[in-house]
């Protein structure tokens, strides 16, 4: 006769914990992986809008525009760059991605009126001729740093830190230093490469205002200089970058992605986007500089509705990343060749994941041909196909945000606030500083 068992659930060394416990056991090995962070964090998802209704007139979406336009880096330059939109592309590196992944992503981003970057390694030929607006980064590595690209750039972004790995340096595994990336880079082939976790030319403030006067010399003025730091002590980075001379912050959350990094940094190093952002904006009201510097914030941002409460903060564009990278194709069960869908699903598997689960980017074994170096992978991806894909992605992204903003009654997006804006959680409302909803109520702020 059987028993019923019950067997009492270990939420401290649950699957997840013990399975951790036996890899790092069995192999002495901490995991890499790409992407980022994906414990369960609050997001934008916990904040709402409150839309026009008998207080609040709003706009018709079929009679009245909304504007989108947005300005940057008006501090110094010359030429400050002029976006059709506030959603810009992250810089992803050619290494990282494919030569035909950031030619697809140039010609989305062109034909939307926005800017994409560079990543580490350098600027390849493709990447200039579709991209309308480009913005050269300038990393710690300065793996295929070339000044003659730099005076090509419309922007330039001194690279500190990730969102995925703030105080870490970037990887890019030997399996994906082909011969072309070995070439730009000045790498042996087929050798790791870990990048430095910090400038190898300047060791505080002092020395980053220095760096931002090389590049401003270099490209006499003429374009905006950026500066990205990951989110981790937000508000004193802000201000530091700001007082160095910076015509444009970009702060980078924890839920920032990455080509390759230690699980331990993606998981357990920097802060959420939602708080990063109030954090910076903050920073910016303190010192007076609102309008004056303008404000980036990437980190997780996926739909029309994260870009809209984004802005609401205080944004005044954001970056996308991995989203960009799965509006290409990145984790769909097909990828397009010859005119045809192919299931991927058995590559998938090869990699001991699923379409929608992988985040083996390392490898350079990408079943779409997204995140590889390996020719008879590149040739998944169909460069038109991807554009079209990605240039529908950020459409949508901005009629939604354009959407939000006239339900608002808002006629430009810039003109979103934090007060049309609630926090659904506890959390999100002591992150964000933003009043619990159905209450006046800010934790931390308001009183009990």
């Amino acid at each position: 006769m059987s028993k019923n068992i019950y067997i009492e659930p270990n939420y401290t060394y649950g699957d997840h914990t013990l399975h951790y416990i036996q890899q790092a056991a069995e192999h002495g090995l901490y995991e890499i992986r790409g992407l980022g962070a994906k414990r369960r964090l609050p997001t934008f998802d916990d904040l709402t809008f409150l839309t026009a209704s008998a207080s609040r007139y709003p706009l018709e979406g079929y009679r009245e525009k909304c504007e989108t336009k947005t300005v940057l880096g008006t501090r110094f330059a010359k030429k400050p760059i002029e976006l059709g939109i506030p959603i810009t592309i992250a810089g992803m590196s050619f290494g990282a991605l494919t030569a035909q992944a950031k030619d697809a992503l140039g010609r989305a981003a062109g034909e939307m009126g926005t800017s994409t970057t560079t990543g580490d390694g350098g600027m390849t030929p493709e990447e200039r001729r579709s991209s309308k607006t480009l913005v050269y980064q300038c990393l710690p590595s300065r793996y295929g740093f070339n000044p003659d690209d730099l005076r090509k750039a419309d922007a330039i972004e001194l690279v500190i830190g990730q969102g995925a790995k703030p105080g870490g340096g970037g990887m890019l595994l030997g399996q994906k230093i082909s011969p072309r990336v070995a070439k730009m880079r000045t790498l042996p082939e087929g050798v790791d490469q870990r990048s430095a976790c910090r400038h190898p030319d300047w060791t505080g403030s002092d020395d980053l205002a220095i760096k931002l006067s090389e590049l401003r010399e270099i490209t006499d003025w003429q374009v905006p200089i950026y500066v990205k730091v990951g989110a981790t002590r937000v508000k004193n980075d802000v201000k530091l970058a700001v007082a160095a001379g910076a015509d444009v912050v970009v702060v980078d959350g924890m839920q920032g992605g990455t080509a390759a990094t230690q699980q331990v940094f993606i998981e357990h190093a920097g802060i959420p986007t939602l708080a990063a952002l109030r954090q910076a904006v903050e920073a910016l009201e303190e010192i007076d500089m609102v309008g004056q510097v303008q404000l980036i914030i990437s980190g997780g941002i996926r739909s029309g509705a994260d870009v809209a409460k984004a802005l609401a903060m205080g944004a005044d564009a954001v970056s996308i990343g991995q989203a960009a990278m799965m509006a290409l194709g990145c984790n769909a069960r097909h990828y397009h060749m010859n005119g045809e869908l192919v299931d991927a699903t058995e590559d998938f598997a090869a990699l001991g994941t699923a379409p929608g689960y992988c985040h083996h980017c390392h490898t350079g074994r990408c079943p779409v041909g997204i995140a590889t170096q390996t020719p008879e992978l590149e040739k998944r991806l169909d460069v038109d196909w991807g554009a079209r894909r990605v240039k529908n992605y950020l459409q949508t992204l901005t009629m939604e945000l354009t959407t939000l903003a006239r339900a608002c009654g808002k006629s430009n997006v810039h003109n979103l606030e934090r007060e049309d804006l609630a926090a659904l959680t506890i959390e999100a409302a002591a992150m964000a500083k933003i009043p619990l909803a159905g209450t006046d109520w800010i934790p931390g702020v308001s009183g009990y």
